[in-house]
């Protein structure tokens, strides 16, 4: 087994008296590639939302890295200079820059409005913008404007942003809604090849999607983990079926 990266224990969260978190515990890996599937209100956003600092639990434990900082209470800058990187469903990239200009922007490089102000092209950035290009598929789209670009290159530059700031767990919400059938099969392969050398998790609906990323998955429901493994030992859960594939969501 890889070693731990991020440790979800005994996690718990209510709004006005609904339960959306249920004493939820997931062990996330590094490198490793995971799905997060279930049923509307089963706990996948609120679960994202408590990793990444926005929204805090009412008990429970959220464990990072070899020196086992605990992330709650930190704030979401502070989350997201440990390493963990967010790609919601619509993507947000700057419209009337270039692709190249985005994924500069990007780049993990010293923050602040001085810093921006000098920035310099140097040969290393340079060489790090067209890997991260070759990585998402957009090398021959580096000086178009990213406005441009269809939805599913869009998905691709917001990925390739997020990688650009190298972190050690991705957490992308919905990648293929909106996609061609061409698109999201290139959407696995991006997402699989990033897996190699990070954690990436990827909440989705779409079972032949998730198929195709060939990984472990974890199924919520009502705010807890209902299952657990490979996509054909969940989907033939007994439970599973009744509480989610049963109701026309497969």
């Amino acid at each position: 087994m890889n070693d731990t990266l991020l440790e979800v224990s005994g996690v718990s969260k209510s709004f006005d008296g609904f339960k959306a978190i249920n004493n939820l515990s997931i062990q996330i890996a590094e490198p490793e590639l995971r799905a997060v599937i279930g049923p509307n209100g089963a706990g996948k956003t609120t679960f994202m939302d408590i990793i990444t600092g926005k929204t805090r639990p009412d008990s429970g434990h959220v464990v990072w890295g070899e020196r086992n900082i605990s992330l709650l209470g930190m704030s979401e800058a502070d989350i997201a200079n440990e390493g963990v990187g967010r790609k919601f469903q619509k993507p947000t990239v700057f419209e009337a820059q270039t692709v190249r200009q985005n994924l500069a922007m990007a780049l993990k490089n010293p923050r602040g409005p001085l810093a921006v102000l000098l920035h310099r092209k140097t040969p290393s950035n340079a060489a790090r913008i067209e890997g991260i290009a070759a990585e998402i598929g957009l090398t021959d789209s580096l000086t178009r404007i990213a406005g441009e670009l269809s939805h599913g290159q869009k998905q691709w530059l917001e990925i390739g942003m997020l990688l650009a700031q190298e972190p050690r767990l991705l957490l992308v919400d919905e990648p293929a809604a909106g996609m061609t059938v061409e698109e999201r099969e290139k959407t696995t392969d991006i997402l699989k090849r990033a897996a190699k050398t990070r954690a990436v998790v990827v909440v989705e609906h779409d079972m032949e999607f998730v198929r195709r990323l060939d990984c472990k998955v974890t199924v919520l429901h009502e705010g807890s983990v209902l299952a657990e493994g490979s996509l054909d030992h969940v989907t033939s859960n007994p439970k599973v079926i009744e509480v989610y594939l049963g109701r026309g969501h497969a």
